[in-house]
């Protein structure tokens, strides 16, 4: 759960809705899918210029998920 709460804590401060913001996390065995949806208008804003935001986003979530011993991967949900 700990991956659930970063992505929703950093997209709530990115985003202008932040009461749209609906993380859910999909775990197997060893990983974790975590699928971020945002308000249309807010898609822009959590993926960022040339996706820097996003990447940004991913790269924290692969340095936790390392530490906890797992593999978690982020999908943006239009």
């Amino acid at each position: 759960m700990p991956l659930k709460e970063l992505i929703q804590a950093i997209a709530m401060e990115l985003v202008d809705h932040p009461e749209q913001v609906v993380v859910t996390e999909i775990t197997g065995e060893h990983n974790s899918l975590i699928e971020l949806r945002v308000a249309k208008d807010d898609v822009g804003k959590v993926i960022g210029k040339e996706g820097r935001t996003a990447q940004s986003m991913r790269t924290i979530l692969t340095a936790v998920s390392t530490k906890l011993g797992r593999r978690a991967h982020l999908d943006i949900v239009d």
